[in-house]
């Protein structure tokens, strides 16, 4: 496949203003100027007539799939709150891939999703990675598990308080998931210790351990939701307690304290921007947000946090970044190369690099320009808009 005559951003290397992408199969063989293209080159060809060719668009945190569309209870499979601790849960199990956002995510160019358990627990269980075509989850994953999910703040806080459980404050939740990982750790030692030695037994079976062992070992990142300054902070001292490879999601309030932040090498997944304050905790949002943590050095991707924001409107909230003070190349990086980065996915796929993933999408104006449209999508190098 050939697209030609179009402003190819590989993301990987600077803008070019007049190029070509290749592909054959599923990956991507060739990326460059038109007066580039391989003599003789064969294959079907789509003329971008001059609008844009990008790497598909990546969302790195949402609930696609686990929140039913347009559906109550019946299809709300993203909160297990009947218990506040539930690492052994798995994503994969719930994600239903024939909900409608599915299809809207392909249309408005996203072909890859980080999604999993939502916010009601602070430790929620297993989010995954998978792409946004297909018609069972086991031939859509890309990564399994992606990450564990954590949360401070408000949302366990409201959902067990209103069951008077624990926890009802925030010093409780940190100390949930503080008694769990040390649990974790405990248990690991003393698998170690078990490993090729008949004279001591291996610890019994534990669903919730074996699930976090992969964290405490910082082998699996640990996503924490946190909006306010404290709750990041709060994230940011677990990390170091319990050496986890920390990523703070939503980060609302990060621009209050970007210097935590950079100097931990914590990245953030900022997000999601269209939406009201629904809650005390949002008090501080402002577009401003991902541009003040970028300049300080923090990486940063963009989501919408589907279905808060409907997942189809991902590049608009990546353009609202930019009205706020984000260079627009970086937007883009958020929501392909650096979300793909952060995601632990950039060796298949955020951006047109020959031997990754052929997801291409392809716009007749700038991604942000609001009165362009995105006339193709490409995944795994089929059509699929």
């Amino acid at each position: 496949m050939l697209i030609l005559n179009g402003v190819v951003h590989p993301m990987d290397g600077p803008v070019i203003p007049r190029g070509f992408v290749a592909f054959e199969g599923e990956k991507l063989t060739a990326v460059g100027p038109m007066e580039a293209l391989p003599a003789g080159a064969e294959g079907p060809v789509l003329d971008a007539e001059g609008g844009h060719i990008l790497p598909g668009f990546i969302d790195a945190h949402c609930h696609l799939g686990l929140f039913g569309d347009a559906l109550g209870f019946e299809a709300d499979d993203g909160n297990e709150s009947t218990d506040p601790c539930t690492p052994q849960l798995r994503a994969v199990d719930g994600v239903n891939p024939l909900d409608r956002g599915f299809r809207e995510a392909r249309e408005g160019g996203v072909t890859t999703v980080l999604t999993g358990p939502g916010s009601a627990n602070p430790i929620a269980g297993q989010f995954l990675a998978l792409k946004t075509d297909g018609r069972w989850v086991d031939e859509m994953v890309l990564k399994a598990p992606a990450a564990m999910k954590f949360a401070l703040g408000e949302n366990p806080k409201s959902v067990y308080n209103d069951r008077k459980e624990t926890p009802v404050t925030r010093m409780a939740t940190a100390a949930l998931i503080r008694e769990h990982l040390a649990k974790a750790q405990e248990y690991q030692d003393k698998q170690a210790k078990a490993d090729g030695d008949p004279d001591q037994d291996m610890p019994d079976y534990d669903a919730k351990l074996e699930a976090l062992v992969p964290v405490v070992a910082g082998e699996l990142p640990a996503h924490f939701h946190a909006h306010r300054a404290d709750d990041i902070a709060t994230a940011v001292r677990l990390s170091r307690e319990f050496g986890l490879k920390l990523v703070v999601v939503h980060g609302t309030e990060g621009y209050l304290v970007p210097e935590l932040l950079a100097e931990a090498g914590v990245p953030v997944i900022t997000g999601p921007c269209l939406t009201d304050r629904s809650k005390p905790e949002l008090v501080g949002q402002t577009l401003d947000n991902p541009a003040l943590l970028h300049r300080a050095g923090v990486k940063i991707a963009i989501c919408t946090d589907h279905p808060e924001t409907p997942i189809q409107y991902l590049p608009l909230c990546a353009a609202m970044a930019v009205r706020g003070g984000l260079d627009p190349e970086e937007a883009l990086a958020a929501i392909t190369s650096s979300a793909a980065e952060i995601a632990g996915l950039s060796k298949r796929v955020g951006t047109l690099t020959p031997g990754k993933d052929a997801d291409v999408v392809v716009t007749s104006g700038h991604p942000f320009d609001w009165n362009g449209s995105i006339r193709a999508v490409f995944l795994n190098g089929r059509r699929v808009k």
